[in-house]
């Protein structure tokens, strides 16, 4: 699994132009879920090493639901179609701010760099030397400004906001709770930290890994190292 590339702020970490992910509370942890496995034979903890080696056997023998019972709470900031990718991940708690009932900042996502249509991969993106990046960032650029000054121009002519939302982009930044189980994060991460998810995505799930490392490191060693020997 690839390292976090970000730089923790206490519990914020900053992602991308303008985002961020925060954890806000945790429950649980690696004894959690060792005490949530041995309750099922009336046992306790054996001490470390012994609870260090059961989670190892719980995840290589896909014993997950010990892991159900450790709970993170994010604050996310990130684009919309950031956004959207996320809340695929159905087995979790979402409340969004919502642009019916708040004006909306002018707050969007700005690429360093655009990326050129990866031909193997439909759904992919590649870095391409053969891109005008000052061209395409002027289009981007003005559609953008163009967008958030015809939502302002609909606002004062007296449109709702809820209607008057509808010409901004994905690259608008939204924020949103998010909490998730320990068993479904470690989904997440390995899904959107992978070489094959979108850029912008990956970033917050390479924080969110370092997040769940220091939180639960015994559960993140094992969980890597299973990983590790699956794809060598």
């Amino acid at each position: 699994m690839p390292e976090t590339k970000t730089q923790p702020a206490g519990d914020l970490y900053q992602v991308l132009d303008n985002g961020f992910i925060r954890l806000i509370d945790f429950m649980g942890g690696d004894q959690n879920a060792v005490d949530s496995a041995r309750v099922s034979f009336g046992s306790v903890s054996k001490g470390e090493a012994a609870d260090r080696k059961l989670i190892a056997y719980l995840l290589e023998h896909g014993h997950f639901s010990p892991f159900e019972h450790s709970v993170f709470q994010f604050h996310v900031k990130c684009p919309i179609f950031v956004a959207r990718q996320w809340m695929r991940h159905r087995i979790a708690s979402y409340n969004e701010i919502s642009a019916r009932y708040t004006e909306v900042h002018d707050e969007f996502y700005y690429p360093e760099a655009f990326r050129a249509q990866d031909r193997s991969n439909r759904q992919g993106s590649l870095p391409s030397s053969a891109l005008d990046q000052a061209k395409l960032k002027a289009i981007y650029d003005r559609a953008v400004k163009a967008s958030y000054a015809a939502y302002k121009e609909l606002l004062d002519a007296g449109a709702a906001r809820e209607m008057a939302r509808m010409v901004l982009p994905v690259s608008q930044y939204t924020q949103f709770h998010w909490t998730i189980n320990a068993r479904s994060l470690l989904n997440f991460i390995s899904l959107r930290a992978d070489s094959h998810a979108q850029y912008e995505i990956r970033q917050y799930a390479e924080a969110i890994l370092g997040i769940f490392r220091s939180k639960m490191p015994w559960t993140w060693e094992a969980y890597a190292k299973l990983h590790e020997n699956k794809n060598p």
